[in-house]
């Protein structure tokens, strides 16, 4: 069914978060943390699934990926090595009159956008969040919280590679929290201070890493297309040469169309050998790979895929949001593919009726064994549908008083509201079936 908003409307999927338990803000109560955002009941079911999508992906279905679970701190001499401490910081300018500091690099004027005041000269400022290791709180005892996950991978390649025996190409995949302090967070969960990231560290021979780049790039976009994100809202943005992180010596973006304009879902890098060889240096450990091949040493070359778990689940919500003619009323309804969908089946009795309860109980406890279900008995079953529709449940399951006596149930497809009679004996196969490969 041909989907009619080109994107959503934010004030409208706000409205629908809170009201459905998707996300919220985070500490609400006592008037809300900025940039922090909790999940929901629906939310984090919905972030788990676009987590285990990615997962099955590139570590499952592969056989050249394996995973990997690394601390968030880490010694402090890693974001030395890495570069983080010298070049991981925005240009901060500060307003004079009052003081609010924005990223000079985001202003379209020379003057404070919210007075009008003169800004001061920009400097730069380290966007990791610091801490103290222990009851001493001084520079020798200072850590950070990671900024992002790859460089657990980074220096775990020689355990990896000794213990998996991988021969090159191969690749560790990670989730992971991540912390930066960023100087202007906004637009939803889009940028926040806290958030998680997937990232693949794929390793291969030097030589062939422009191709293996080109392979990434168009297997990542293709992955959000085969979840139901609508190619006309997704893009591929190549870097320019002065916008080059200092590792990468090539760069992709996915980008996806926002409300508010167009924004990275997905980064591919190219970053050669730097991290292998910066921490060669500085740990003074041997990081080379011995190619049984050509019988010679040398440190791998890195394709880096590194996407927003947050951002990918705020694409796939706000890309599924539709609102279709019903009558003299609207449906609200939001296509979620069914592998991401928080909720995969409602089974729904037709009434409240003590002789129906106990079959449509049956029906439920025999389908949250095998999927993510839920029971809705109130209100009519119009309105429960509706519901349904708008938390995007790809099936529901009515069980009527013929299902009593035929043991048949009705299963109502959300996206075409087809309706087909089905056995409950074999409900079970049949759901699993379309949630693995449709109708």
């Amino acid at each position: 069914m041909p989907r009619s908003l080109p994107y959503a409307d934010m004030d409208k999927m706000l409205s629908l978060s809170k009201r459905r338990g998707f996300i919220f803000q985070s500490s609400e109560i006592y008037g809300g943390l900025g940039s922090t955002y909790d999940y929901g009941p629906l939310g984090v079911e919905l972030k788990r699934n676009v987590k285990e999508a990615w997962w099955r992906s590139v570590v499952r279905q592969r056989d050249d990926v394996v995973g990997l679970d690394s601390a968030i701190l880490m010694h402090p001499k890693i974001w030395e090595a890495s570069g983080h401490v010298e070049n991981f910081s925005d240009p901060l300018v500060e307003c004079r009159s009052c003081n609010r500091r924005f990223r000079s690099d985001q202003l379209e004027t020379e003057k404070c956008p919210d007075c009008g005041g003169e800004l001061t000269e920009p400097r730069r400022f380290n966007l990791m969040f610091h801490t103290f290791m222990g009851p001493v709180e001084d520079s020798s005892h200072e850590i950070f919280l990671r900024p992002e996950t790859a460089q657990g991978i980074f220096v775990n390649f020689k355990n990896v590679l000794d213990s998996t025996r991988k021969k090159l190409p191969f690749g560790v995949a990670q989730i992971g929290k991540a912390f930066r302090n960023e100087i202007t967070p906004g637009n939803f969960t889009f940028r926040t201070r806290e958030f998680e990231q997937m990232e693949i560290e794929f390793f291969v021979k030097p030589g062939t890493d422009e191709e293996w780049l080109q392979k990434w790039v168009q297997a990542r976009f293709d992955w959000y297309v085969s979840l139901g994100i609508r190619r006309d809202n997704l893009r591929l943005r190549r870097h320019e040469g002065d916008e080059l992180a200092h590792y990468a010596k090539d760069t992709y973006d996915i980008e996806y169309r926002f409300p508010w304009g167009w924004g990275e879902l997905e980064g591919i890098a190219d970053r050669t050998d730097f991290d292998l060889g910066r921490h060669a240096e500085a740990s003074g450990e041997d990081l080379t790979y011995f190619d049984e091949e050509t019988k010679q040493r040398y440190l791998p070359y890195v394709i880096e895929p590194s996407g927003g778990v947050d951002r990918a689940t705020l694409a796939f919500w706000l890309d599924s949001f539709d609102e279709e003619p019903d009558g003299d009323a609207t449906r609200t309804v939001l296509h979620l593919h069914r592998l991401l969908a928080p909720v995969t089946v409602a089974v729904l009795p037709l009434s409240r009726n003590e002789k129906l309860t106990p079959t449509a109980k049956a029906v439920y406890d025999l389908l949250r064994k095998h999927l993510n279900t839920q029971y809705d008995d109130a209100q009519s079953i119009g309105r429960r549908y509706r519901r349904q529709d708008e938390i995007g449940t790809p099936y529901c399951v009515t069980v009527d008083f013929d299902s009593i006596d035929d043991h048949q149930v009705t299963v109502r497809d959300r996206d075409s509201m087809h309706q087909d009679r089905v056995a409950i004996a074999d409900l079970v196969d049949m759901l699993q079936d379309k949630v693995e490969h449709g109708w």
